[in-house]
C-alpha cells in the first residue's frame, strides 16, 4: 500500500489548492466582468455620445438641403404662374386676330364686285399684305404658345421632382429627428432590440449620391427657370414686335383706301363737272341742229322761188328768150343757193353726228360715274363700317 493511501488529511475532505484556484479564479472572472461591463457601458455611452453627433449633423443637412429645396420650388412656382399668364395673353393675341382677318377678307370678297381693272389697285395690294401679316402673326402666336405650354409641362416636372425630394427630406427629417430623441427606455417594442442584424436596402445611396440627388434636380429647375425667363422675354418681344407690325399694316391699308376714295371722289367730281358741259353742249348742238334745218328749209323756199321763176320766163316767145340781166341773176341765185343748201345740209349732218358723239360720251361718262359711285360705297361706306372696329391694342 502507498503513503498517499494511508494519509488522513487526504481523505478527510477537499482539496484546500483546488479550492483556492477555484476562488482565485472566480475573483479574476469577477474583475474581468466589472471591467468588461465598464468597458461595454463607457463604449455604448460613447457611441450614443456619437450617434448623437451624427444624427444632429445628418439633421443639419437635411434641413439646410430642406431650404434650398424649398427656396427653388417657391421660384419656380412663381415661374409656372408667370407663364401660366404669359400663355392667357398669347391666347388673347390669337383671338384679337380672328376679327381683323375675317374684316380684311370679307373687304377683299366685297370689292370682287368692282371692274376688273379696278381689282389689282394699292388697296387690294394692302389688303392682301394684311391678310398675310395677320396670318403670320397668328401662326407664329400659336407656335409661341406651343412653346410655352411644353415650357410650362418640363416646369411642372421640374416642380414635382423638388416636391417630391422635399417630402422625402421631410419624412427623413422626421424620422432622424425621432432617432435623435430616441433612448433606451422610449423603445415600445422589446423586439427592436433584439435584432442584431443590419440589412441594408436595395435603395440605400452613398452621402454623395444622396446630395447629387437633389442637387440635380435644383440645377435642373434651376435651368427650367433660366430657359422660361428666356422664352418670356422673347415672347415679350415678339407680342410687342407683332402688335407694331400689325397695326403698321392696318394704317398703310386705311391710308390707301383713304386715298383711293380721294381718288374717286376727285374723278367722279371732275366727272360730273365734264357731264354737266357735255349735258349743255348737247342741247346747244341739238338747238344749232334746228336752226340748220330751219335755214335749210327757208332755203329751199327762196330756191323754190327761183327756180319757179326761171321756169315760168322759159315759156316766153321764142325770140323773147333773152338771156338778159335777170335771166343771168335768176341762174346765179338758184347756183347759190343750191350750194348754200347743200352746205347748211352738211352743217346738219355733221351737228348731228357731233350730238351723237356727246350722246354717248354723255352715256360713258353716267356709267363711269355710276362705276364710281358703286366702287366709293363699297370701299367708304361698306369697307368702311367693318374695318372701323378694328383697333390693334398692345397684345
Amino acid at each position: 500500500m502507498s503513503h498517499r493511501d494511508h494519509s488522513p488529511q487526504q481523505g478527510a475532505g477537499p482539496n484546500l489548492v483546488d479550492l483556492e484556484v477555484i476562488r482565485n479564479r472566480s475573483e479574476l472572472f469577477r474583475a474581468e466582468c466589472t471591467r468588461l461591463m465598464l468597458e461595454t457601458d463607457k463604449t455604448c455611452k460613447h457611441m450614443q455620445n456619437d450617434d448623437h453627433k451624427r444624427l444632429d449633423q445628418r439633421l443639419r443637412d437635411v434641413q439646410f438641403v430642406k431650404k434650398e429645396l424649398e427656396l427653388k420650388l417657391e421660384e419656380i412656382i412663381v415661374e409656372i404662374d408667370v407663364l401660366i399668364a404669359l400663355q392667357s395673353r398669347v391666347v388673347k393675341a390669337v383671338e384679337a386676330c380672328k376679327e381683323p382677318l375675317k374684316v380684311t377678307l370679307l373687304c377683299l370678297e366685297e370689292r370682287k364686285r368692282l371692274p376688273s381693272e379696278w381689282l389689282h389697285d394699292e388697296v387690294e395690294r394692302e389688303l392682301l399684305k394684311e391678310s398675310e401679316v395677320i396670318e403670320g402673326v397668328a401662326s407664329l402666336l400659336q407656335s409661341v404658345r406651343k412653346q410655352i405650354t411644353e415650357q410650362i409641362r418640363l416646369d411642372r416636372s421640374a416642380k414635382y421632382r423638388l416636391e417630391k425630394d422635399l417630402k422625402e427630406k421631410f419624412e427623413a427629417h422626421c424620422i432622424d429627428n425621432s432617432c435623435a430623441l430616441m433612448t433606451h427606455h422610449s423603445i415600445n417594442s422589446p423586439q427592436m432590440s433584439k435584432s442584431t442584424e443590419i440589412v441594408l436596402p436595395s435603395s440605400a445611396v452613398t452621402p454623395k449620391q444622396w446630395e447629387d440627388i437633389s442637387e440635380i434636380n435644383m440645377a435642373t429647375a434651376e435651368q427650367q427657370q433660366v430657359n422660361s425667363q428666356c422664352l418670356r422675354a422673347l415672347v415679350e418681344s415678339l407680342l410687342e414686335q407683332t402688335a407694331a407690325d400689325l397695326e403698321k399694316q392696318v394704317q398703310a391699308t386705311t391710308a390707301a383706301f383713304q386715298l383711293k376714295i380721294q381718288e374717286i371722289k376727285s374723278a367722279k367730281s371732275q366727272m360730273e363737272d365734264q357731264l354737266t358741259k357735255i349735258l349743255s353742249e348737247c342741247a346747244s348742238q341739238q338747238r344749232v341742229r334746228e336752226d340748220l334745218l330751219v335755214a335749210v328749209a327757208e332755203s329751199e323756199r327762196v330756191l323754190g322761188l327761183a327756180q319757179a321763176r326761171l321756169a315760168l320766163r322759159r315759156q316766153r316767145p321764142g325770140k323773147e328768150q333773152c338771156y338778159d340781166a335777170a335771166q343771168s341773176r335768176l341762174l346765179a341765185e338758184v347756183q347759190q343757193l343750191t350750194a348754200h343748201i347743200s352746205t347748211l345740209r352738211e352743217a346738219a349732218r355733221r351737228s348731228d353726228e357731233e350730238r351723237r358723239a356727246l350722246v354717248r360720251s354723255q352715256l360713258e361718262l353716267q356709267e363711269s360715274i355710276e362705276m364710281k359711285a358703286n366702287s366709293l360705297y363699297i370701299d367708304e361706306v361698306i369697307c368702311g363700317q367693318h374695318r372701323e372696329p378694328i383697333i390693334i391694342h398692345s397684345f
